[in-house]
């Protein structure tokens, strides 16, 4: 196994449990990286003006492409996948934080995620 493979898997498991933690595990917990001052995941998609529904359908679409970028390290198929759909949720959780006004510092596990998803695309190629 290379240097390069090694390094995408640890990618794929940072990002995939990352995900999978905040939706699945502290979705309900106050963190520094939610919008506005929401102490919760349905406080910070009303902060936005989206719906609990929206939430729903974000949160299920983002533990989807986690699982699949895990997946991805017994089977290469799904890479392309689950590092485009969370590259695509990142972006728009990136705009989201801008649109309320937070500071810069809010987007940075949605600009992390992007990028480590952004690499995984261009090493799986």
């Amino acid at each position: 196994m290379s240097f390069i493979q090694i390094v995408e898997i640890i990618i794929k498991l940072g990002v995939g449990f990352s995900i999978l933690n905040v939706w699945l595990l502290n979705r309900n917990k106050s963190t520094p990286w939610r919008g506005a001052n929401a102490s919760s995941m349905e406080e910070e998609f009303a902060t936005y003006g989206l719906s609990k529904n929206a939430m729903i359908i974000v949160g299920t679409l983002k533990s989807l492409f986690a699982l699949l970028l895990l997946i991805s390290i017994f089977f290469p198929i799904t890479e392309y996948t689950g590092a485009l759909g969370i590259a695509v949720l990142m972006t728009g959780a990136i705009f989201m934080h801008f649109k309320i006004g937070d500071p810069i510092k809010k987007s940075f596990p949605a600009a992390l995620f992007l990028v480590l998803s952004v690499i995984t695309i261009f090493i799986g190629q």
